[in-house]
């Protein structure tokens, strides 16, 4: 044999050793062995967050009787008040044209009546004299009678016009006062400002509003893929964004009959009795949370959603279950109530199956076998 075909030789034995050698780690590779978990038996609670405020149940505003402007302010925001305490006086500006007309008529009424109050006492002594009859001393005295009453029904509306009202009600229309016991939220006007009173065809202007803060709701919205589940009457608990780390209980009292459409999607407006701490204050206005418990289970059969996969094809759930040999078998299971961890397992695994763990193959979780 010559030398080259000795070189040849052993180069061939040399790749076939590498060969057998590199065979043989491949084949002493690690098999992967997924760690598995149970069913278990837990309670599951679906829950949905409405986001909304607390606001006071009941609350009104102020508005004045009369057009003018304030005179004085008396008290300020924040400040408690019992139903009729003064918050504020208005003064009345008269439109100068309507009192000199109104001072117009009350004079010329004036002049009426002396005409008529001379005529009256000249007919009286013919009466009482016998020259002329009754029926006209009476019409005479009539007319006198009404020209007084004219006077006073004028004399009236003239001051109405200079000062906003007559008599014993002129205090009663210029002095603003609360018309309910409670916390004075606002007063949106300071002295000097013109007012504008409340009619038929203007609302007014608010100089106050006033609220009871001891009666205070959480009003709020949810979608309407969740309004359908909620029962008037649960109780729900509300976090305040102000005070953290407190959920006051609420009781749920009113779901809107007719929804909104916001940003695309329709939301009802609920509202909620609030349960308050006299540890904290609450203030009208606080942003708040609610947590509204849509469904509850207790002590079903579940397993972590995830456990779970779909089929790529029907799309239905399954998990893989291991078998006495060590390897998964691919389980359809039919799903219940989830709460976004834990989902209840219907049909498919009993609580003896071990479920394979999606996604734990690790370097940690290789062992090689010898």
């Amino acid at each position: 044999m010559s030398k080259r075909s000795k070189i040849i030789l052993i180069i061939i034995a040399i790749g076939f050793i590498a060969a057998l050698i590199w065979f043989g780690k491949k084949n002493k590779k690690s098999i992967v062995e997924y760690e598995t978990e149970k069913p278990f038996r837990t309670t599951i609670v679906k829950k949905t967050v409405a986001t909304g405020k607390v606001t006071p149940l009941e609350e009104i505003e102020i508005k004045p009787q009369i057009a003018g402007i304030i005179d004085r302010i008396l008290l300020l925001e924040g400040a408690k008040v019992k139903k009729g305490d003064l918050i504020a006086t208005v003064r009345v500006v008269p439109n100068e044209q309507s009192l000199i007309s109104a001072k117009g008529t009350v004079d010329n009424i004036r002049i009426r009546l002396s005409n008529a109050e001379i005529s009256y006492k000249r007919n009286k002594n013919l009466f009482e004299k016998g020259v002329i009859s009754r029926a006209e001393y009476e019409a005479v005295e009539l007319t006198y009678n009404q020209a007084k009453q004219d006077l006073k029904n004028a004399q009236n509306n003239y001051q109405i016009i200079k000062k906003g009202s007559t008599g014993s009600s002129a205090s009663a229309n210029t002095n603003i006062i609360a018309q309910m016991s409670g916390t004075i939220l606002e007063i949106p006007v300071k002295e000097g400002d013109q007012v504008i009173q409340s009619n038929n065809f203007n609302a007014g202007t608010t100089i106050a509003s006033i609220a009871d803060m001891s009666k205070m709701i959480f009003e709020g919205k949810v979608d309407e893929s969740e309004v359908g589940k909620l029962v008037s009457g649960s109780n729900i608990d509300v976090s305040i964004g102000a005070i953290e780390g407190i959920k006051f209980p609420a009781k749920l009292n009113f779901i809107a009959p007719k929804g909104t459409e916001e940003g695309g999607a329709v939301q009802f407006t609920i509202k909620a009795d609030l349960s308050l701490d006299d540890k904290y204050f609450i203030r009208a206005g606080y942003s708040a949370n609610a947590d509204i418990i849509l469904e509850k289970k207790d002590s079903v059969l579940s397993i972590k959603e995830a456990l779970l996969k779909f089929d790529k094809k029907t799309e239905e759930p399954y998990v893989e279950v291991k078998n006495a040999e060590g390897k998964f078998d691919k389980k359809t299971v039919k799903l219940g109530t989830s709460d976004g961890v834990n989902v209840e397992i219907l049909e498919g695994v009993t609580k003896d199956d071990e479920i394979k763990i999606w996604n734990k193959a690790s370097k940690d979780d290789v062992k090689k076998v010898n």
